[in-house]
């Protein structure tokens, strides 16, 4: 998480300008004040907060990194940024650094926004995106020592950080013993999490019958209740019964948006019907929506799972022309099949095209389209790709690398 302002260093001390300097200065006159020895404040404030945030995200040091993030933590502007919390969390997970992640968020505990349960929620969602939940849960029951009320939020990330560490199990034992404990009343965020949990048990059951109690506690379901059924069980392969939550939906005079019709494009794929799923696509305009990148995402899914990787191409063509913006997962989807088939040209130019966005394609992917130019003996390509990766400074990218004996 941010931290404050660098400190001066005091191992190489600015030099004192050399003697000459001071007697070719203009004498002050008599009725002037004496000049300070001391520095001026200009010369003793901290760099801007643009440029610490800058150096945190591009330190490739991951123990620097720690420290640093701890000495800019001291900064109150600092710690409002919750991005370069998110960022540093993030990769020190991906390293499973996770005691470097329990260091920069135990210390975030001496700072006086600990007594805010915005704040507090942060660092609970952190320990949950890195699948640190006895942290999360530590800290939780450590708030109200902290002068840190406690409320549905709070118990709402507890609850949110046992699902992102896949404990599926203790969302529901958390969510039947709390409420009670600490006073708070489950509203529908809470039941929408509880739902996601039991899909992910594979409870389909039980995940609908949070709709009765929902209802009995007087909490109405929202779009997201709905999309979170949608979602688990057309991933869960529940097709026949996924249909039914469209009809609940109704009785409910809930609305569905692009995100219900993109789980049930979802469905159709998985269920191969890709056509099923190029008509409902074309169907949205008459309903009101726009194809998001996720639903032509599942389009190029649905046609590289049938081999049609011309069809899927043209998608990729169709979805920038409709002024979509291609991701990490489209790249993800379909460059690899188009370089088993050896289309390596449209392979290298979609993936140069994709690394101009930066993050949008994953280094996994890259490697792919170069370890395939390798294979086909077109070498230099290969290396050209690799250097255009390691050159940008993207920290993903720099291993990027060529297959062994070809470097």
């Amino acid at each position: 998480m941010p931290s404050p302002g660098r400190f001066i260093s005091l191992k190489n001390p600015k030099p004192l300008p050399p003697l000459s300097h001071l007697f070719s200065s203009p004498s002050p006159s008599l009725s002037s004040p004496p000049s300070s020895a001391s520095p001026s404040p200009s010369s003793l404030s901290p760099p801007p907060l643009k440029s610490i945030v800058d150096d945190l995200f591009q330190e490739a040091n991951l123990q620097a990194l720690v420290q640093k993030f701890k000495s800019s933590s001291q900064c109150h502007r600092f710690r409002s940024k919750h991005r370069i919390y998110s960022v540093t969390v993030r990769r020190l997970a991906s390293a499973n650094l996770h005691d470097s992640i329990a260091d920069i968020l135990n210390h975030q505990k001496q700072f006086p926004e600990i007594s805010t349960e915005g704040f507090a929620v942060r660092l609970i969602s952190l320990y949950g995106q890195s699948h640190m939940f006895d942290h999360a849960r530590n800290l939780f029951d450590e708030l109200p020592q902290l002068n840190c009320p406690r409320t549905v939020k709070s118990f709402n990330a507890l609850l949110t950080a046992a699902l992102n560490s896949k404990l599926f199990h203790k969302v529901t034992e958390l969510f039947d013993t709390l409420p009670p404990e600490i006073s708070v009343k489950p509203d529908v965020f809470s039941y929408n999490i509880l739902i996601q949990a039991f899909c992910k048990m594979g409870s389909f059951g039980s995940a609908v019958s949070v709709l009765d109690m929902m209802e009995m506690n007087g909490v109405k379901p929202d779009l997201v209740t709905f999309n979170s059924l949608l979602n688990g069980f057309y991933t869960g392969s529940q097709f026949s019964d996924a249909e039914k939550i469209w009809t609940k939906m109704e009785e409910y005079n809930c609305v569905p948006n692009i995100i219900s019709y993109n789980e049930r494009l979802r469905g159709l794929v998985l269920e191969g019907k890709t056509e099923e799923a190029v008509k409902l696509v074309g169907e949205l305009g008459s309903r009101g929506l726009k194809p998001s990148i996720f639903s032509f995402n599942s389009l190029i899914k649905g046609y590289c799972n049938d081999g049609n990787l011309e069809e899927a191409k043209r998608i990729f063509s169709e979805l920038v022309n409709n002024d979509c913006v291609p991701n990490r997962w489209t790249f993800e989807i379909l460059i690899p099949r188009v370089c088993e088939k050896g289309d390596l040209n449209w392979a290298v130019k979609v993936c140069k095209e994709g690394m101009h966005r930066r993050r949008s394609v994953d280094v996994g992917v890259i490697q792919v389209v170069v370890d395939a130019l390798v294979r086909e003996s077109r070498v230099e390509d290969a290396k050209k790709l690799v250097e255009f990766g390691v050159s940008t400074g993207y920290a993903a990218w720099s291993g990027l690398k060529l297959p062994s004996g070809d470097e």
